[in-house]
Order: structure tokens, then sequence, then C-alpha cells
């Protein structure tokens, strides 16, 4: 087979790609088992602007690698790569590469020569799932340049997609959908749209937990797990390795990999329930849709709230920070729980909050914080945490809410949807007061943040676990 290029994306530049395909061949063929050594953390991005090296649309936002860089760099501008693992001690910017295949192969070799990156570095990618593929090239976001569009028009020309046999039968949009490059051998055509995530999130905290304390029961259908803080359940979009479900399958010694059934938030811990088969896995969804399972919650607020139920709207757009509304809104999302308790408790020392990591967010009394109980009644993201945020009572360490709860104690009527809510004479000055309310949250915590789910039930209690004491009663 001779050497592979990727399209050349831009006019103005490009090289041709000389390695020997022969030699990457052989290295092709290894395929990576990820050493289970202490890690730090990553990130993910999205489309961006355009490489000027062989690359289709290419997301050019950094040019720092923190995943493992050796202090040499490459013709590409990027640090030389080694590993993925182990995983580097601070983020890395985001790197997400989008190419076009234009001679047909290997992947592994495709992503080496395309990219500039070494054999062993791109099979760790494909083990954690940060390889993607699509027969046919995604539409170019509105930001794309005139040659980017000219390179898609090119590839997708009906004369060319003709010719192509894996593309007959397909629609056009069923031809885009993207799917997961499983093996460093797979074969790619040409004309095969490939997005790399060069950059996947990293989960640190899953090389430091002893996962086989953190299982709370075992059954021929089910586990399940008390997921502790900072880890995934399910992994994300580019990182499938390193999430409680392949751990704790690990720690197991199961030969089948346990399924997600539900989810929650990254940095919250407590009970989740994994399926030991794609049946159950099913049941178990059917038992959520017919609220046959019961949540209670444990949250450390930083302000008391009263009891009884609490609602709120939710903006129906599905980007973080999510909007609460006091007031009904047509198309907003219902939102309500039950507040069944609150506690007076000290806040938590600073030895604990360093050992979560959880995050100073600016709140300026801290001598107590408030212990609540919580049914939650609908399940929204962040349910939990824009509700008490909004009610001025944001969660220990939410780097995303409390900083727009803070600000909204200094400024009332910051809130466009809060208690203080001003009158607008028009849309305009309504989205911008919007738009300045978004501005005002943080980001999402990597690590610790003030939520246990406590309890989770089903079958009218026939099924019923318990999680162990939250992280802010440990004692330093």
């Amino acid at each position: 087979m001779g050497t592979l290029t990727s399209v050349p994306m831009l006019a103005n530049s490009y090289r041709i790609l000389g390695a020997s395909a022969s030699i990457l061949r052989t290295l092709s063929s290894i395929h990576v088992s990820a050493p289970h050594n202490k890690l730090r953390c990553g990130n993910a991005a999205v489309w961006s602007s355009l490489s000027i090296k062989d690359r289709a649309f290419t997301n050019q936002a950094a040019k720092t690698d923190f995943t493992q860089p050796t202090s040499s760099s490459s013709a590409s501008g990027y640090p030389e790569y080694d590993r993925l693992l182990p995983c580097p001690q601070v983020n890395g910017p985001p790197r997400v590469e989008h190419l076009v295949v234009s001679e047909g192969g290997p992947v592994l070799e495709f992503i080496c020569q395309a990219l500039d990156l070494p054999p062993l570095f791109v099979a760790d990618l494909i083990h954690f799932g940060a390889v993607y593929y699509a027969l046919v090239c995604p539409q170019p976001p509105p930001t794309a340049t005139p040659e980017q569009i000219r390179v898609f028009q090119e590839v997708t020309a009906p004369s060319v997609l003709k010719k192509r046999a894996s593309v007959k039968g397909k629609t056009f949009r069923e031809a885009q959908k993207t799917f997961r490059i499983t093996h460093v051998d797979q074969f790619v055509e040409a004309g095969t749209y490939l997005r790399v995530h060069v950059h996947p999130k990293r989960f640190p905290r899953c090389y430091e937990i002893d996962w086989k304390s953190r299982i709370i029961a075992v059954t021929e259908s089910y586990v399940v797990l008390d997921k502790p803080a900072g880890t995934s359940v399910g992994g994300t979009t580019d990182n499938i390795e390193e999430s409680c479900a392949t751990f704790a399958t690990r720690a197991l010694g199961l030969i089948s990999p346990l399924k997600t059934t539900h989810q929650i938030d990254n940095c919250t811990e407590g009970c989740v329930v994994l399926a030991r088969t794609k049946e159950y896995c099913s049941i178990f969804h059917g038992k959520i849709r017919e609220k046959k399972v019961k949540k209670l919650y444990l949250a450390l607020a930083a302000a008391p709230v009263p009891i009884g139920i609490m609602t709120h709207y939710m903006r129906p757009i599905n980007i973080a920070p999510r909007l609460i509304s006091e007031e009904s809104i047509v198309g907003w999302h219902l939102c309500q729980l039950e507040v069944m308790g609150c506690k007076k408790i000290p806040w938590p020392n600073v030895f604990i909050e360093q050992k979560y990591c959880v995050e100073n967010c600016g709140w300026p009394l801290k001598d107590y914080a408030y212990e609540c109980k919580i049914n939650l009644l609908t399940g929204r993201t962040h349910q939990i945490r824009a509700q008490f945020a909004a009610s001025g009572a944001p969660l220990v360490g939410d780097s995303m809410y409390m900083p727009a709860a803070v600000a909204e104690m200094a400024s009332p009527g910051l809130n466009p949807y809060g208690t203080f809510m001003k009158e607008y004479t028009n849309d305009d000055h309504k989205t911008i007061a919007v738009e300045e309310w978004i501005a005002q949250h943080g980001k999402e915590p990597n690590n610790a943040i003030g939520l246990q789910a406590c309890q989770i039930s089903w079958d009218d209690g026939e099924h019923n676990y318990e999680a162990r004491s939250p992280w802010w009663c440990e004692k330093a």
C-alpha cells in the first residue's frame, strides 16, 4: 500500500507525508492496554478554526499540550506526544482534529501521518474511545471558510458519492452519522470523515479510589455503586476508559462490562445502578420512565432553605448553566423537589475541602452550612443545584452556580428570573439581561460539591440501597 495523505484543506500551504507505511502498518497491529497509573485531568472541544497542515476542519484552540508532553516540539507547533498514561497533572487545552481520508488504509496509519502523532499515542486514543468516523463528512459550521466549504462540496459531490459502495442505500444524513473507531487496524476508505479528540477529558480520581470498597450490592442483574465525586458514571464522548462502569467492572473481576442505567453529575457522589446485562438495562430504564425509581439526596447548602416543596421552572435549552424562573413560563420545564429536612452543621474544615478539592466560590460566610435531605420529584439536569442557587442557598463548592448567587446577593435584581426581577421595556433589553446573568455563572466543577445521591429504591422499596456518609461528614 502506498503512502497515505490527508486532503489538503488550504490552497496556500500543505505538506506531503512521506513516512514509511510498512513500518506504521507493523505498529498499527499493536493493541495497547492502559496501565493503571495515577492520573490527573483534561478536557474537550468544538469546531473552531482550520489548520494549514493537511487537515480537514481542525480546532486549533491551543498551541500547548499538557496531555503527556516532552520538552521538545514537533513541526506542527505542538509539543511531542508520548502516551495518554500516566495522565498529566494539569488540564490541557482543547484539541479536536477533523480529517477527511484521501486514500484508504488502516485508521492508525492515517492519523499518525496526518497529525504527526506516534502510533502508541494514537492507539491509546482509540482505546479511550476518542476517535470517531463517518462515511460522509458532516456539514461545516457557519464559521467555515470558503476553502473548507469547497472541500466539503468536493468530497460530498453526488458524482463522488455514487462511486462509493459503502454509501449506497443510505440517506445523506445516515451516511453522516458518527461511530467510534474500536480497533487500531480498522480500515477507513477514501472520503471517510474522522474526528480525533487529541486531548480527552480525564478523570484522575478513578486511579485514587478503592473501588471494591465503593460496591454497595452485587446481584445477578445489577450492581449498586457508591460513586465517588470527580468521576463519570459511564464515560464521556472522548473517554470511555476512565469511568465508574469500567473500574467497577474490573474491581469485581467481571467478564462482561457493566452498563449505565442512569446518570448523576460528575461532581456528585452517591448511589448509581449499573446493569450486568442489556436486558436489565432496558428493564431499569422502563422503571425510570414509569417513575418506579425513587431517589433521595443530601445537599450541603451555604444557607438554609424552608422545609416543603420547592418549585421552579427551567429553561428548555440543553446548555449549562441551567436558567431557573420562579414564575411559570410557557415551554419551560416544571422543577419540583421536596426539602424533607434542613440541619445546621459546621462548614467543612479546610483539610477536608483540600482533600476533596472543593472549590472556594466566594461565599462570604463559612462558619456554618446546612445539610438538607431532598426527595427529587422531577429529574432535570442540575435541578437541585440550580434550584438551591435560585433560592439563595447554593451548594458548597458549586463553582458554576454559587458565583451567580453571590452576584445576586450583591446586586438584587441582577437575575432576570429572580425574586427581584425587573420589568423590561422590550425583548432586546431582556436578552441582554439574560446574557449578563449567564456571564455571572462559573465553570462546571471538576471535583466534589455538596451533593450526594444518598439513597435509591424501586419497586415500592423492594430494592433499597444507601450510600456511605457524605464527604463533608468525614473527620480530618
